[in-house]
């Protein structure tokens, strides 16, 4: 995240960015038309929003209360209290209204029953350890409804106050964002998912709204002489493609349209007549934006019209959502620690299967299906992991669990006790490897195991893994390269086919045995559908289809290929947030493994479990996202 308080402090970067993205005044079309004229209402207002219809409007008032009025001002619904700051969102045949209530110094939302006239019950959130200056709301592409709040000093913050189109009674906090210490005034476009901040002395500030986001910004524009606001950043208003700011010290209108991920300011109003311009408010018309502007210099309100529309950008086709079901227990070290799960089916009780969870800052987890942590194995900086049954060691059988340990840069061997599921430490195999990353497994019909472990410079090792003996060892049978960085690994035993993760490139196949050519052949490449980095690999195979899975995480996406050439793409879906069970969404997926095993109860067609690298709701260490995956296969119709 850029961080900058001050303009005198910002960075040459920010400032080349700025001046790419403005075109000089010399190029500019004529500015567009806007004419206001005074609008005397009976109250006096603090702030005031358009309907979604265009027929009425929302206005917040300290001593009023909140009111519904009609096109000339007069008022159809009030509810009583002292209120300042406002926002809504249509809900069905009403709205959900956002302010802030004076009183108690809290949020508050209620529902507004348009067409009975009447408000609904009031829903709080709870009281904030800093000032709440300013609020606006935000509905996800799924329809979850959230609430931004900016406070004094930095403070910033996101809550699910809706799921669907009902309010939630109890509003959960989903995440911190560092916000500027003079900001006041925000605002969410919901179709591009971008909130829309002020900070007073230095300019304008766009965030990914998402929740899943990062708490990077962007710059809109600048206070002079690092933009084009001449004095100060005030209220803002944003219509599809394009935004409006008031520059409330020189008593002037900007109006931007954004360029792919740049803004173009189109033109700077003066507002004739008005002392201090302090909130805008504006709906779309067939003249192009009817305006609302309340003048703090004098209290009155301006109406006009201002002939001129962005160009709206085409509507982005948003990826299906489906929800975790369930969650592990964060892990016990903070940063970029969680990576790589991998599931063992109990052979006897599958509904008595694990989940195994990298910790690359100390070991192995293990989960139960409700994501329970059972035990914890600190053998090491641990990476990727998976596992295979049915193994020789010594005299007996077991399955087992391999992970690639970057303390050693060896495999590290775990047994699984194929009755209890308990895991042990068996042993090391050491490798040449300068830096091992991933690893996966592969087991042939014909019973013998296979280690794939991997490099930052591209370099694979085969390892035949054998434990006759007593004791794990590897021999190397097999190398191989990929150009760049790999990461993700999953072997096709029944095809004897191995599937490999370049992480800016994409993915490639190979022939799996250790006595054949490794020659790659490309099945997807990183581009529209599948985003750098490429990061995890799993395979669920059951008798009527088997499907590869992939972590884009540059877009936090995961991709559904058929795992047989052609490959055939059969979409793209979203780990999303889910309200009922109170679990976050999924994002910045390093590992993910998937089973078609029926383990039971919700995980009957299997289980997909998604590393997840931003926890929230609440803010905790990383963790692992258990999906069931009959609902992956109805929300792509597999």
């Amino acid at each position: 995240m850029i961080s900058i308080f001050h303009p005198k402090h910002l960075l040459p970067a920010v400032l080349l960015a700025l001046a790419a993205c403005q075109p000089q005044t010399a190029s500019q079309p004529a500015s567009p038309a806007l004419s206001l004229a005074p609008w005397d209402i009976p109250a006096k207002v603090e702030d005031l929003r358009f309907l979604p219809d265009g027929q009425a409007l929302l206005a917040a008032s300290a001593r009023h209360g909140l009111l519904l009025l009609d096109r000339q001002g007069a008022e159809l619904a009030r509810l009583p209290g002292s209120f300042g700051g406002l926002d809504s969102r249509a809900a069905g045949s009403g709205v959900v209204v956002a302010s802030l209530d004076n009183a108690s110094q809290q949020a508050m939302l209620v529902d507004l029953d348009l067409a009975g006239r009447r408000w609904g019950a009031r829903h709080y959130l709870p009281a904030r350890d800093y000032p709440v200056a300013g609020l606006c709301l935000y509905r996800d592409e799924v329809a979850n409804l959230y609430l931004f709040l900016v406070g004094e000093d930095g403070h910033g913050e996101q809550w699910l106050v809706g799921d669907g189109r009902r309010l939630l009674a109890d509003p959960r906090r989903v995440r911190g964002l560092p916000l500027p210490p003079e900001a006041e005034h925000c605002q969410a476009d919901d179709a591009a998912g971008q909130l829309f901040v002020n900070e007073e002395n230095v300019g304008l500030w766009a965030y990914p709204a998402h929740p899943e986001a990062d708490s990077a910004r962007a710059p809109v524009d600048m206070v002079a002489p690092f933009g084009g606001l001449q004095k100060a950043a005030g209220a803002l208003a944003v219509v599809p493609g394009g935004l409006l700011a008031l520059d409330p010290e020189a008593a002037a209108l900007h109006l931007y349209q954004q360029r792919e991920r740049n803004w173009e300011r189109i033109a700077a109003l003066p507002l004739a007549g008005l002392e201090e311009p302090e909130r805008l408010a504006l709906r779309l018309s067939d003249k192009g934006l009817d305006l609302l502007v309340l003048d703090d210099g004098d209290g009155k309100l301006h109406q006009g019209t201002l002939d001129w529309l962005p160009e709206a950008p085409k509507p982005a086709v948003p990826l299906p959502n489906v929800a975790a079901l369930r969650q592990s227990e964060p892990v016990a070290r903070q940063g970029d620690a969680a990576d790589d799960p991998a599931i063992w089916v109990n052979p006897r009780d599958p509904a008595a299967s694990r989940v195994l969870g990298t910790n690359k800052k100390e070991g192995l987890l293990v989960y139960d299906l409700d994501g329970h942590l059972l035990q914890e194995l600190p053998v090491g900086r641990l990476n990727n992991v998976d596992v295979r049954p049915n193994f020789q060691l010594g005299a007996g059988w077991v399955d087992l669990a391999v992970a690639s340990n970057r303390d050693t840069n060896s495999l590290s061997i775990f047994s699984i006790d194929r009755a209890s599921g308990e895991l042990k430490a068996a042993g090391e195999v050491p490798t040449p490897l300068g830096e091992i990353y991933g690893i996966c497994l592969f087991q042939p019909a014909s019973g013998e195991l296979y280690a794939f472990a991997n490099d930052k410079d591209g370099s694979f090792l085969q390892y035949r893994l054998d434990g006759v003996g007593g004791r794990v060892s590897g021999e190397l049978v097999r190398r191989f390269r990929v150009a760049s960085q790999p990461e993700g690994c999953v072997a096709d035993d029944q095809r004897q086919r191995l599937f490999v993760g370049e992480e800016d490139v994409g993915v490639w196949a190979l022939d799996a045995r250790a006595d054949q050519p490794a020659e790659l052949a490309s099945v997807m490449k990183v581009g529209e559908v599948l985003h750098a980095d490429v990061e995890g690999l799993a395979l669920y195979q059951s008798e009527e289809r088997d499907y590869l899975v992939i972590s884009s995480q540059g877009n936090d996406s995961y991709v559904v290929l058929d795992a047989e050439p052609p490959f055939a793409l059969r979409g793209a879906f979203r780990v999303g947030l889910n309200a009922g069970a109170g679990i976050d969404g999924a994002s910045e997926t390093d590992g993910l493994e998937v089973t078609s095993a029926n383990l039971g109860g919700p995980w009957s067609e299997g289980m997909l479990v998604v590393q997840d690298g931003r926890k929230r709701m609440p803010e905790q260490t990383q963790n692992f996202k258990f999906v069931p995956w009959a609902e992956v296969a109805r929300a792509l119709k597999l």
